[in-house]
């Protein structure tokens, strides 16, 4: 969650460091949850777009009249209807800027990133957010099997409880990047991978009777508290407020129950009750080596690391398969950890090491805050 994420969900991570900067500096039980009255008229608060969109006529571009022609034989939309909902958008400069890959920069340094996260202004926000809404968090535990810890981590990292949700027309951001992605090795791909998430949109406007100008969110498009891509949106959210619609924008009820629902759907394991990483040692030799930056699991049984130099203190669960990741630091020491399946499952919300140790440790953070209250 992170170009624009493989995950329908997830931000590039220089957009998500953007927002994290932007937020420190001012910048998803029925009846039981439904202290939301207050809760979502807060969170629905308006928000003014931060870029200066161009008039340009997207209606007369051939991909784009190919898009419309597919929705209207696909799904159903009226020609004529479609047509002025295209004539309303405008290209963003600014996203397609952002979504270029970054120039080359300094070492990875997990300690100068984990430092933008668990700091304390996140942590009280957190704490705040779990008393508010422990009785969400606690059934979104008890019915899926992902710790309130977890869910308030990643909502903590990707939006500090909706305070930063983004504030570009999510509509112009799709298209912009859907027609006019900048060259780049992977330009079809991303192209085709923003015209989906530009169908889903309007397939999410039509199916909760939404303007789809109306929806707001990051220069990739993602969407309300968790930052779900509009077809994560489709797939992945719940209704866990009740109340008839999935709204990831002003129900942080509905957000909770749906960062659990993706988080199962992409493989957490409700049996893993234990922790989620543990610290390992290495060998000089480095026999180990070639366990880094292989598919994102848990595919590493004991036996396996110990032969290849991986140590750990702790005490593991037998039979636990692990996966061995390296937490760069600079001109420091890299740590090292062995990563469980519900490690990884997070990896899938944003493909990053970092994105996922860091919602672990604000998660641990804001619950040892609250067991001191």
């Amino acid at each position: 969650m992170t170009t624009a994420p493989t995950r329908h969900t997830l931000l590039p991570l220089t957009a998500l460091l953007a927002g994290v900067l932007a937020a420190s500096s001012g910048a998803h039980a029925a009846a039981a949850a439904k202290p939301a009255h207050h809760a979502k008229a807060k969170a629905a608060r308006a928000h003014l777009t931060d870029y200066v969109g161009e008039d340009v006529n997207f209606s007369q571009w051939k991909a784009v009249d190919q898009f419309v022609a597919a929705m209207v034989a696909t799904h159903g939309f009226e020609r004529a209807e479609l047509d002025a909902q295209i004539k309303k958008l405008r290209l963003v400069d600014a996203a397609i800027e952002l979504v270029k890959p970054a120039p080359p920069g300094k070492p990875k340094n997990w300690h100068a990133y984990s430092a933008l996260f668990i700091e304390p202004v996140r942590i009280d926000a957190g704490l705040k957010f779990w008393n508010t809404h422990a009785q969400a968090l606690a059934r979104a535990e008890a019915e899926y099997g992902v710790p309130a810890e977890i869910i308030v981590g990643i909502l903590g990292v990707e939006t500090v409880y909706g305070r930063n949700t983004g504030r570009f027309r999510v509509m112009d951001a799709l298209a912009t990047l859907a027609f006019a992605y900048p060259e780049t090795p992977n330009q079809a791909e991303r192209m085709a991978f923003f015209r989906a998430e530009l169908e889903s949109t309007l397939l999410l406007a039509r199916k909760y009777q939404l303007d789809p100008y109306s929806l707001q969110g990051s220069f990739a498009g993602a969407v309300g508290l968790p930052q779900f891509m509009p077809s994560s949106i489709l797939q992945y959210g719940v209704d866990f407020d009740g109340d008839g619609q999935v709204d990831l924008r002003a129900s942080p009820v509905d957000a909770i129950g749906s960062v659990a629902n993706y988080l199962v759907q992409h493989g957490w394991r409700r049996e893993q009750a234990g922790p989620i990483v543990y610290p390992a040692t290495v060998s000089p030799g480095r026999a180990w080596a070639g366990m880094i930056g292989k598919p994102l699991a848990a595919n590493e049984d004991q036996a396996s690391l110990l032969a290849a130099g991986v140590t750990t203190e702790a005490a593991l669960p037998p039979g636990l398969r692990f996966g061995l990741i390296d937490l760069q630091n600079g001109a420091q020491a890299t740590e090292f950890w062995l990563a469980t399946d519900n490690f990884f499952a997070i990896t899938q919300y944003n493909r990053s090491y970092f994105y996922a140790m860091s919602v672990v440790e604000l998660g641990r953070a804001v619950r040892l805050a609250r067991a001191r209250t």
